[in-house]
C-alpha cells in the first residue's frame, strides 16, 4: 500500500470517526484552513468546487495575494470577509471568511514591523450562549538559514508566543490556524533527516511549538491530538517532482486551540486532493469541527 493511500484513509478515518459520513453534526461549527497560495489560481484551479461541498462556517485563507476587492468577488455572497492584505503586491495576505459575521475584528499582532505584512488576523465570534471564540488566521515566514528572512521568522513567532497567552487570559476560547512553516516532530515530516539544517525543522524554530504546546502557553494540536502518534498526515507537498504521488510531505498546517476548545474538536479531515492534477494549491485544507 503506497504511503499516498495511508493518508488518505487516515484522513477519511480521522473523519467518520464522529459522523460516519463526513457531514457536519448538528451543533457543530466547521473551521477550515489552507493556504491557498494565490486566490485567483487556486479558483481557475477548482477551489470554489471544493468550498461549496464542505459547508464550512468559518474559512481562514493563507498567502491570499490578490486585492481585497478580488477577495470578495470569488468568495461571492454569503460571507463575512475580513482580509489583511500586504503591503507588497502579491505577497502573503490573510483572511477570515465566515457565515456569522464577528463581534470584533483586529489585524495587530503586537509589533508595528509587522503591520503590513499580511501574516496574522483575528475575528471573535459569540458561541455557546455567548461565550466568545477568538479565531486566528496566520502565515508565518518560510524563512531561510543565515539570512534576514529567518530573522524575521524568528521575530515574528516571538511575537506569536507573546500573543497567545493574553488571548488565552482575554478569551473563552483561542483558535489560532494557518501554514505556520514549522514541522513539529520527526512525524511532521516524510524526510526529516535530509531537513534537519533547513528553514522549517530547525531545532530553534521547533522549540517554540514546544513552548506552544507545553504547559509555557499550553495550546494542543487539534489535529496531532486526533491522529495520535502517526506519521502525517501531511498538508504540503512541493509542486515539484513526485513529492506529492510519494506523499513526500510536510505537516506545517495547524489548528492550535486552547485546551477547552480542543476537546470539542471531533471531525478533523486533510482534503488532500485525490490527484496531483486535482489540487487547488500546494497545500490541503485542514477542517475541523468543534461542537457547541
Amino acid at each position: 500500500m503506497s504511503a499516498a493511500v495511508e493518508t488518505n484513509e487516515l484522513a477519511v478515518a480521522l473523519d467518520a470517526a464522529v459522523s460516519g459520513t463526513g457531514a457536519k453534526n448538528a451543533g457543530a461549527l466547521r473551521v477550515a484552513s489552507v493556504n491557498v497560495n494565490g486566490i485567483r489560481a487556486a479558483y481557475k484551479r477548482g477551489m470554489a468546487e471544493w468550498l461549496a461541498g464542505r459547508d464550512v462556517d468559518i474559512l481562514c485563507l493563507q498567502e491570499v495575494r490578490a486585492p481585497d476587492a478580488v477577495l470578495r468577488e470569488l468568495l461571492g455572497e454569503g460571507w463575512h470577509v475580513l482580509h489583511a492584505e500586504a503591503e507588497a503586491k502579491g505577497r502573503a495576505g490573510v483572511a477570515i471568511a465566515s457565515r456569522v459575521e464577528p463581534v470584533a475584528t483586529r489585524e495587530h499582532i503586537g509589533d508595528d514591523y509587522f503591520t503590513t505584512s499580511g501574516r496574522w488576523v483575528e475575528a471573535d465570534f459569540l458561541v455557546d450562549g455567548g461565550s466568545i471564540l477568538s479565531v486566528a488566521s496566520a502565515y508565518v515566514h518560510s524563512g531561510e538559514v543565515d539570512t534576514p528572512k529567518q530573522v524575521d521568522k524568528y521575530r515574528f513567532l516571538d511575537v506569536v508566543s507573546e500573543r497567545l497567552p493574553k488571548l488565552r487570559v482575554e478569551k473563552d476560547h483561542v483558535l489560532v490556524v494557518g501554514d505556520l512553516n514549522v514541522g513539529h516532530t520527526t512525524r511532521d515530516i516524510k524526510n526529516w533527516k535530509g531537513n534537519v539544517k533547513r528553514a522549517g525543522f530547525l531545532p530553534e524554530e521547533r522549540a517554540y511549538f514546544d513552548r506552544f504546546f507545553g504547559e509555557e502557553i499550553g495550546f494542543k494540536d487539534v489535529a496531532r491530538e486526533l491522529a495520535g502518534d502517526v506519521d502525517g498526515p501531511y498538508t504540503w507537498w512541493s509542486w515539484r517532482g513526485q513529492a506529492f504521488d510519494n506523499d513526500a510531505g510536510w505537516r506545517i498546517d495547524y489548528h492550535m486551540a486552547t485546551p477547552e476548545l480542543a476537546r470539542r474538536a471531533g471531525n478533523a479531515v486533510v482534503d488532500r486532493a485525490a490527484t496531483y492534477d486535482a489540487r487547488f494549491s500546494d497545500h490541503a485544507p485542514i477542517v475541523v469541527d468543534y461542537q457547541f
